[in-house]
């Protein structure tokens, strides 16, 4: 039997408040799903906009230290 067969067998013997409470988990199981694949999409995009940024200077790097000059913060 396969587990879709064992929770429909499950469920059916539920009362419907319990039922809510399976619907409401399994709601978040899909939107913790959904918010995971969102958030890859926009990693995703965001490396694929740096990688065809043409500015020559997006790998230039600075010492920390003069950073930290530049902006006031002692280290």
């Amino acid at each position: 039997m396969s587990v879709r067969e064992q929770l429909n067998q499950l469920t059916a013997t539920l009362p419907d408040y319990k039922l809510a409470y399976v619907l409401a988990y399994v709601q978040g199981l899909v939107a913790e799903d959904m918010a995971e694949k969102e958030d890859d999409a926009y990693c995703e995009q965001l490396l694929k906009d740096y990688q065809n940024d043409p500015d020559p200077h997006k790998t230039d790097t600075i010492p920390l230290e003069q950073l930290a000059r530049e902006l006031g913060v002692a280290l």
